[in-house]
């Protein structure tokens, strides 16, 4: 049911008890009226009555009287009975009945005419007749020769006239009431499209224009109705929820350029991590090479400048021997070259503070770590001192113990990373402990060996403790290894921290 049919019956019910309601009101009144305007007529006839047998009280006056009476009956069609009696004042029950003339078969009640004598008032009252409605009024007057006698009379006149008038009254109401209605009704309909229709079809649009993103919508309605008030407090809520999605659309991008800051910062960190670790590994591959080949080339040369130096030699001979030398040389050279270009870069050294490095770090293979299905756990202490460190060697050292307990979980578990503080020994430790495989007992004491590996697959492997171990002794630290087989390692690097930490604290 529409909100235009609840109103139509809301409103047709509401008219229909008001009008009748009216209507009654409006009959009562009428009603009261006509009976009073009757009342007035009949007390104008008992007054007349009253004062003319007062006037000619003997037995003549009353043969008059009583013939004046009839003919006023059959004259007047609307009298329906008069009637003259006495009562004595000290016994109010002895009633007389003195003269009088009828036209209907009616007997006033010798009680109601004691009632009305002894309080001599005159008294209006209903009646039903045989033929048909009456109104009936008993007036008493006293004597004026005495005072003990009054006299009460009685006279009822027919009120065909006064529920006609209320009949045609009831039905003239009635068809205006219902002509009324169906007019209010008709305004009503005609109207209802100018007062709410159109206003709520347009904001309906407006809310659902609103809905598929058009925040700029506004409703475009200004009366000072309950309708504007409507479309006032829509169109601050629109301009709010605008200017949050402006605010939230600013801080989407200040967001996304954040996010593209810090990938860009840490692809540049893994680069130069990986760069870091790469050099490093080279350096201990020429370095490993350089002392490989370095002996053989020195004995070389050596022999070669002995022979030289031992007697004459054929020309051809002394070539050959001045060859050899040189180019033993150059391969010195070379290796020595190779050497200087895979060093890795000297240490640079800053106040670096624990959370942040853990954060880069830790952001570098947290994709790998999910990928294995490994669950890492993160423990800080509430105050970590700085440390002076080369913040892109410790991280080459964190992602190598890191990657290495990735590698003894095949099948998944856990990385737990410690950072704690000893106030005592001003240090700071990092521990990487895992639940892979572990180390076996026999082979703990070449775990920093370079080039030493369990993996037989090919590539550089071996390098990762080493090169954490030539880390740590960089930055004056210590590296401390418990390994238990099938229940995991426990690696913790140890670094001094920074003076001033302390100093502060």
């Amino acid at each position: 049911m529409t909100l235009r049919t609840r109103l139509m019956i809301i409103t047709a019910l509401g008219l229909a008890v008001t009008m009748a309601i009216w209507g009654w009101l409006q009959i009562r009144v009428l009603d009261q009226i006509l009976v009073e305007q009757q009342g007035k007529r009949l007390s104008g006839v008992a007054e007349t009555v009253s004062t003319y047998y007062q006037r000619f009280p003997t037995r003549q006056g009353l043969s008059a009287l009583d013939a004046a009476l009839k003919e006023q009956i059959q004259t007047d069609v609307r009298l329906a009975r008069i009637d003259i009696f006495t009562v004595v004042s000290y016994d109010i029950d002895y009633i007389e009945y003195i003269a009088g003339a009828s036209r209907v078969g009616y007997e006033w009640p010798e009680s109601l005419v004691s009632s009305v004598a002894a309080a001599r008032k005159p008294q209006q009252i209903r009646l039903q007749t045989d033929d048909g409605p009456a109104a009936g009024l008993l007036y008493p007057f006293l004597s004026e020769r005495s005072k003990k006698t009054q006299f009460v009379i009685g006279v009822i006149a027919f009120n065909r006239g006064n529920t006609e008038i209320l009949s045609r009254a009831q039905r003239l109401l009635l068809f205006s009431t219902i002509g009324l209605l169906i007019i209010i009704l008709l305004v009503l309909a005609v109207s209802y499209r100018w007062l709410i229709g159109r206003p709520l079809g347009i904001i309906i649009r407006a809310i659902d224009e609103f809905q598929t993103g058009q925040y700029v919508r506004r409703i475009p309605i200004v009366r000072r109705d309950e309708w504007g008030q409507l479309a006032e407090h829509f169109n601050s809520m629109a301009r709010e929820i605008e200017q949050v999605l402006a605010r939230d659309q600013e801080l989407t991008r200040s967001l996304e350029d954040r996010v593209q800051e810090a990938t860009r910062r840490v692809v540049e960190l893994q680069r130069q991590v990986n760069q870091l670790q790469q050099l490093t590994a080279l350096g201990y591959l020429t370095a490993t090479l350089a002392h490989d080949l370095g002996t053989p080339l020195h004995s070389i040369a050596g022999l070669a400048r002995l022979l030289q130096e031992t007697g004459d030699r054929p020309p051809d001979e002394a070539r050959k021997l001045e060859l050899i030398v040189r180019q033993t040389q150059r391969l010195n050279a070379v290796i020595q070259n190779v050497r200087r270009a895979t060093r890795p870069p000297e240490p640079h050294f800053d106040a670096v503070g624990i959370p942040e490095l853990l954060t880069e770090t830790l952001s570098l293979v947290d994709p790998l770590i999910r990928k294995a299905g490994i669950e890492l756990q993160v423990h800080l202490d509430e105050k970590i001192p700085l440390i002076n460190a080369d913040r892109f060697r410790i991280q080459t050292a964190l992602f190598n113990l890191i990657q290495n307990a990735m590698e003894a979980m095949p099948e998944g578990g856990q990385i737990a990373v410690f950072a704690q503080s000893n106030p005592e020994r001003q240090e700071v430790s990092l521990t990487v402990q895992d639940t892979g495989i572990g180390i076996p007992p026999e082979l703990m004491e070449r775990i920093y060996e370079p080039f030493f590996s369990t993996h037989q697959e090919e590539g550089l492997r071996g390098l990762g403790l080493a090169i954490v171990q030539d880390i740590v002794k960089i930055h004056g630290g210590r590296i401390a290894i418990e390994s238990r087989s099938h229940e995991g390692t426990k690696i913790v690097l140890t670094f001094p921290a920074a003076a001033e930490e302390f100093r502060a604290g």
